[in-house]
């Protein structure tokens, strides 16, 4: 367990203490913000505006200058990298007793937001996995989690979690086939070692939802057992070793109330840069115009996180694994019909993969097997490098 101290800077669709006024209106293009700044490193901050359903995505901000200034008089300069996404270029890190400002200038306009000041916060005491029956009724892997601050400062928790897990490839063989690479070779495929598909990966997948707990109701400053993220038995993510970083903020009460509205009016699959019913502002704003919409909410505040490693058969002793993520249902194209080549196309733009020789006579059939890429190949769902945080 690491205790870390970050700036969060977010432009979102959200809501802040103070009672606030929603404004329904017609589309308008808006700057976002999405940033979390942490422990001594190249910190990143992502510009973009805000989009329309029917559009791809957001479209990125580039050319932006972005900096954070301390009340030290410390200016931490961003750059762009790609895509909206700025580095600063030094490493740096939130300081007990000193406040914060973010400054953007984009396309000649000035934005900024509210003075912050870093506060102390509380580390995770525990995080832990216990099989249970959750209130629909499912079976499933709860990751919960315990925190204690004996002062009683705290009282605000945020949660996000980076998930990684072991996949399987559970058709995966050691023969693939290829288009054979001779001229004029038509619609031949060869048989040849496989040294592209992978059989073992580690895909991670980020926490994108908004995960908040309070204690200000309580009689002590406490988390005990919050339930951070529920993977159901049926999820193949934990079939076998899976593993998971929990990371707990600290909250202002301004802060706190802010992403709770924000969870509250923003959909789950995406938490920046979408059309809103209304409109709701942060403590971030436009310099030079007071009318002009900027969302987002400037946060500085403690982190601490943890991670913790489990396996199916430690809670799932001699129980069936769950589903793959795809049913791997086989096929035998021929190598070619009137039409022109059948079986190569499929295997040059890797939309199946060789899984042995066809022993059937059909004529309908061609003479090797094959099934969907994800199957044969767990690349298609993440990397095969084994993480450095990766234990047995």
């Amino acid at each position: 367990m690491k205790k870390k101290l970050a700036i969060l800077a977010i432009l979102v669709f959200g809501g802040c203490i103070e009672p606030f006024e929603a404004t329904f209106v017609d589309f308008e293009s808006a700057l976002v913000i999405e940033a979390t700044i942490n422990e001594l490193k190249q910190q990143r901050i992502m510009l973009t505006r805000t989009y329309m359903f029917e559009e791809d995505g957001p479209a990125p901000v580039t050319n932006a200058s972005v900096s954070i200034v301390d009340t030290d008089g410390n200016t931490y300069s961003f750059g762009h990298v790609q895509n909206g996404i700025y580095l600063s270029n030094q490493p740096f890190a939130a300081q007990l007793g000193r406040s914060y400002e973010l400054s953007v200038v984009s396309e000649g306009k000035n934005y900024g937001s509210n003075s912050v000041e870093f506060s102390q916060g509380t580390e995770i005491e525990q995080v832990t996995a216990e099989r249970i029956t959750n209130d629909d009724g499912v079976d499933g892997m709860a990751i919960l989690v315990n925190s204690f601050d004996p002062a009683g400062n705290s009282k605000n928790y945020r949660y996000e979690y980076e998930e990684t897990y072991r996949v399987i490839a559970p058709k995966w063989y050691p023969t693939m086939l290829i288009g054979d690479p001779e001229p004029n070779s038509g619609c031949n495929v060869l048989k040849v070692p496989n040294n592209i598909n992978e059989q073992v990966c580690y895909p991670t997948d980020l926490s994108n939802t908004i995960i908040l707990t309070s204690t200000d109701d309580l009689v002590e400053d406490r988390v005990s057992n919050f339930m951070v993220r529920f993977v159901p038995r049926n999820n193949y993510i934990i079939s076998h070793r899976y593993s998971i970083l929990v990371r707990q903020y600290i909250q202002s009460n301004e802060a706190y109330t802010f992403f709770e509205r924000l969870d509250e009016l923003s959909s789950s699959e995406s938490l920046l840069s979408q059309i809103q019913p209304g409109f709701l502002q942060g403590n971030v704003f436009s310099r030079d115009d007071s009318r002009e919409r900027v969302l987002g909410f400037f946060d500085v505040s403690s982190v601490s996180e943890q991670r913790i490693f489990f396996n199916y058969d430690d809670f799932y002793h001699g129980e069936s694994l769950p589903p793959y993520v795809d049913p791997c249902k086989e096929s035998a194209p021929v190598i070619a019909n009137m039409g022109g080549c059948v079986l190569r196309p499929i295997i040059e733009v890797r939309a199946g993969v060789y899984v042995g020789d066809n022993g059937s006579e059909d004529p309908n059939e061609g003479p090797y097997r094959i099934t969907t890429r994800v199957c044969g190949d767990c690349s298609a769902l993440g990397p095969s490098e084994i993480p450095d945080f990766w234990m047995e």
